[in-house]
């Protein structure tokens, strides 16, 4: 009886805390919909271009040449409604919206505007997922290192506060005010442009390998200098923040009192500092996996990488409404996912949740 009243708990408060980040996600993506098309500003530019394609295809057909001026006018008005209704754009903007909300809320990002994907398909999901890969791959492997490097870093640091190390790290911490793309460009220069040893941008050579093994080594060298660049800018301020993190539960009355039992260094830390810090490190490691899905959008344009980053920067250019809001609806649902499931993974892992619940 006292299983089934948890299981149940437990089931309102998930059903609770998806029905509120749900209504986050639908507030976030209706947003993104009137930013990404200027209040219907967009939708303006694009009925100016169909009149102007719709005006030259009469003016160029030979059959209309010798009609009055009013009757390629009727016919041009003719051909312009019946463009706009395929378009859906002979209703209102506000109405539209909400329809674009339906058809985003349920994965259906429809085509773009003006781009394209590599395989010349106009359609929203297939453009941004033949992007994901590439930013997944940088970002994820660059947050991975910086994420693990900063956890066993700071740790270690916590246990010799003072040290020179100690101070070394903290005097270099303000460089990471610097974003990596800065130290990207310098990098270019050094080993692209003056060493030669490391290619410019890109993610592949021109023309890719054929073999699977050199074509792997070509994608890692077109990485390293990209990775290098995030991980000088960032290590050292998420190392510094880690080793802060460690110093304030290493000063906790519990961790003193088990280390005047005379407990093992390694159980006081594992039992008593690395559990107690276990689910805020749970949700930057989350976080971190996340922010690798959207990429980083000046690095990629620095570095040239085919990413989500750069598809994002492509489409606010050409401001194709139907990319940008598709980019936002994927990441916006993934993050709610996440939220919610570290939600429920804190009600595991952490007893003092448990009971608040």
């Amino acid at each position: 009886m006292k299983l089934m009243h948890g299981v149940l708990r437990f089931a309102r408060y998930a059903a609770k805390r998806g029905a509120v980040l749900f209504v986050v996600v639908v507030l976030a993506v209706y947003a993104t919909i009137l930013i990404a098309n200027m209040g219907g500003y967009v939708d303006e530019m694009v009925k100016s271009q169909v009149m102007a394609s719709v005006s030259q295809s009469v003016a160029q057909n030979p059959q209309y040449k010798m009609l009055p001026y009013e009757e390629k006018m009727k016919i041009i008005n003719s051909l312009y409604e019946a463009e706009l209704r395929r378009l859906g754009l002979d209703q209102s903007f506000y109405v539209r919206s909400f329809i674009y909300l339906g058809s985003a809320l349920t994965m259906d990002l429809g085509r773009a505007q003006y781009m394209t994907s590599d395989s010349g398909s106009t359609i929203v999901r297939v453009i941004i997922t033949e992007r994901l890969p590439a930013s997944i791959l940088l970002f994820t492997s660059v947050n991975l290192m910086l994420f693990f490097i900063a956890l066993f870093g700071g740790l270690a640091l916590s246990h010799r506060y003072g040290s020179k190390m100690d101070k070394v790290v903290v005097s270099l911490s303000p460089l990471s005010s610097i974003p990596g793309w800065f130290y990207g460009i310098f990098l270019i220069l050094i080993f692209a442009a003056w060493l030669r040893i490391l290619p410019y941008g890109g993610m592949v050579d021109a023309p890719p390998p054929k073999d699977a093994f050199a074509y792997a080594l070509s994608v890692l060298k077109h990485m390293a200098l990209p990775a290098m660049s995030w991980l000088i800018a960032y290590s050292v301020i998420q190392t510094y923040v880690k080793r802060t993190f460690f110093l304030m539960f290493s000063s906790e009355d519990y961790v003193e009192m088990a280390k005047a039992k005379g407990l093992p260094p390694k159980l006081v830390e594992r039992r008593y500092i690395l559990r107690p810090t276990l689910p805020p490190i749970v949700t930057d490691l989350a976080l971190t996996l996340i922010s690798s899905w959207m990429g980083a959008i000046v690095t990629e344009r620095v570095f040239n990488w085919p990413g989500i980053g750069s598809l994002f920067y492509e489409a606010i250019g050409f401001l194709d409404s139907p990319v940008i809001v598709g980019i936002v609806v994927i990441y916006a649902y993934l993050l709610a996912v996440t939220v919610l499931i570290l939600d429920l993974v804190y009600m595991i892992v952490d007893p003092r949740i448990r009971m608040k619940g």
